[in-house]
């Protein structure tokens, strides 16, 4: 199922840094809340830069609900903004990577890391309050290796939320395609995923070939090690919002949507003589 709207409870955290920081010490003891004792989950996010968005992220995990211990860790890549304070603020644990670049910035996060079960979490993202559960619950079965869920867009630059929700059931189309037909690991995305510590360890990490995607190859490598199978989330309780920058960067949803056509007629998602599934 997907939403035409952006829910209320989403929108309680899309809100100006402003008036979130008048609720930091409800965000603050949200976490504190949600770490209790030697963690089981640890959901980590690299950030470059993240001012504007990072707050709206932490508080909507701030207000996740599990019986889990859970850490959250900001790999804070080398911002030059107030990324840094504004996660110190929140009571997040923030650790520094001075190489730049999104897969020594996991790598970093997934070496600090103390759960069992990692989460991949980006700082422009608004996580739902079942979020962590939902991706946790099948990585307990020894058969999954890697969890990865679905999205969607929190419209801005003035699209109109209809545009996404068409373009959005046309991607999980090609998903579709992708996990009966193709490779799968192309639909792992890193700002909706997750594996357990020790396997990722185990395959190196988020260390990738060039022209690789670190997220979805590190799901690849997992997959390919013998450690399980890839599991995709569907329900809603699960269902992340992001910002529309991306696709907009990219010149829009339709360009974007012609580009994922693109690549499946010319059989782009299959470059695994050293090449990326992403």
């Amino acid at each position: 199922m997907r939403l035409l709207a952006v829910p209320a409870i989403i929108q309680e955290n899309n809100q100006s840094n402003a008036s979130l920081l008048e609720k930091i010490e409800a965000i603050r003891a949200g976490f504190q809340r949600l770490l209790q004792g030697p963690p089981e989950v640890s959901v980590v996010l690299p950030a470059y830069n993240e001012e504007a968005s990072i707050l709206k992220t932490l508080s909507s995990l701030s207000k996740s609900v599990t019986q889990r211990s859970v850490e959250v860790i900001v790999v804070n890549n080398n911002s030059t903004d107030q990324t840094a304070a504004i996660v110190h603020a929140a009571g997040v644990a923030c650790i520094q990577e001075s190489v730049q670049g999104i897969t020594a910035a996991r790598n970093a996060g997934l070496a600090a890391a103390c759960g069992k079960y990692i989460l991949n979490a980006d700082a422009d993202t608004i996580y739902p309050p079942g979020w962590i559960e939902e991706m946790v619950k099948p990585l307990q079965d020894p058969h999954i290796t890697v969890v990865y869920g679905r999205f969607s867009f929190i419209p801005g630059a003035g699209t109109p939320r209809f545009v996404y929700f068409v373009y959005e059931h046309m991607a999980d189309a090609m998903r579709w395609i992708n996990k009966t037909f193709r490779e799968e690991a192309v639909n792992v995305y890193g700002f909706n995923s997750g594996f357990k510590r020790e396997e990722g360890l185990l395959a190196d990490g988020f260390n990738h070939p060039p022209g690789a995607n670190e997220d979805g190859w590190l799901a690849f490598k997992l997959r390919r090690k013998g450690f399980g199978k890839l599991y995709y989330i569907t329900t809603i309780k699960a269902l992340v919002w992001t910002t529309d920058r991306r696709i907009h960067i990219d010149g829009g949803p339709w360009k974007a949507f012609l580009r994922r056509i693109k690549r499946i007629l010319t059989n782009d998602n299959e470059k695994y003589g050293g090449q990326s599934p992403g």
